[in-house]
């Protein structure tokens, strides 16, 4: 089923309009989020991901990295926009845990946890860039069915199941005479290193509301200056978890392309303390 489901995606986005380049202002999509939604690096935005407006269709490819001092995470994937209310997205996540694998999992360096995440978001609510006359920001919701690959071991580590979805409602607002954007996501979720380790587990495997927020300053009008900041459940009875921030540059040359680069502060994650690094994304839109 998710593999028939990732076709879908990838057809759809192959036949999408050229014209979609049309009509948003830059960035105004948002970059590829980790788990391919469009928004921050972090967290998803309630804007709808690539620059289709009202009656067009778009798709962005991203790549993306995150080095810390001990792991590494690399991310690529497909995020679509259908007339600027629903985006569909995919991403495939790769977590190398460096040589941490052979000290405590048993595994060589090179081994790396996959996680696969298929998303879908509707606009509710708004148009966080055309409602300039009033504060009321645009709204959307959202979900991410995630898939570990490596059952045994996440279960090994004291996860209650390698499977997990989230569920995530975002606010998100550019006010242009001020030159800032706002967002606020809940996400409903189980999971642990955002699926990495699995979800749910001995300390707790309930449902829990996590906040994650954004803030940019747009510095140009294809250049934002930010910050971000996610929330993070603590499940794991033998690993602590941390919340996750970054300060992140983005810059868009074109509506084609955009770059980003960010600090990131991940904190403890396994047996690792401290995790901080750079963070960054390639995306090219169409």
């Amino acid at each position: 089923m998710l593999k028939r489901a990732i076709i879908g995606i990838v057809v759809l986005g192959t036949t999408f309009q050229a014209s979609a380049m049309s009509g948003k202002l830059l960035l105004t999509g948002g970059v590829s989020q980790l788990e391919g939604s469009g928004g921050g690096g972090l967290t998803p935005w309630a804007f709808i991901g690539s620059y289709a407006t009202r009656d067009e269709y778009g798709a962005n490819f991203h790549a993306t990295e995150v080095r810390t001092q001990d792991y590494t995470v690399k991310a690529q994937g497909l995020t679509v926009g259908i007339k600027n209310l629903v985006e569909l997205s995919y991403s495939q996540q790769v977590f190398y845990t460096q040589e941490v694998s052979s000290a405590n999992l048993g595994k060589n360096d090179q081994f790396g946890i996959q996680q696969d995440t298929i998303g879908l978001k509707f606009k509710v609510y708004g148009d966080g860039v055309l409602d300039q006359q009033t504060w009321i920001p645009q709204i959307s919701v959202g979900v991410q069915r995630k898939e570990n690959h490596e059952e045994d071991l996440v279960e090994a580590l004291g996860a209650e199941d390698h499977i997990g979805v989230d569920y995530y409602v975002s606010f998100s607002k550019i006010i242009l005479n001020q030159s800032f954007l706002y967002n606020l996501t809940l996400r409903s979720t189980k999971a642990n290193q955002t699926g990495f380790l699995g979800f749910g587990g001995g300390e707790n495997d309930e449902r829990e509301i996590m906040t994650e927020m954004s803030f940019g300053y747009l510095l140009r009008h294809n250049l934002v200056l930010g910050m971000e900041y996610r929330n993070k459940p603590n499940n794991l009875t033998n690993f602590e978890e941390e919340d996750w921030k970054d300060i992140y540059l983005a810059w868009a040359p074109t509506k084609n392309i955009s770059l980003t680069t960010a600090y990131v502060d991940l904190g403890n994650i396994a047996v690792k303390d401290n995790q901080s690094g750079i963070y960054t994304s390639l995306q090219v839109g169409f």
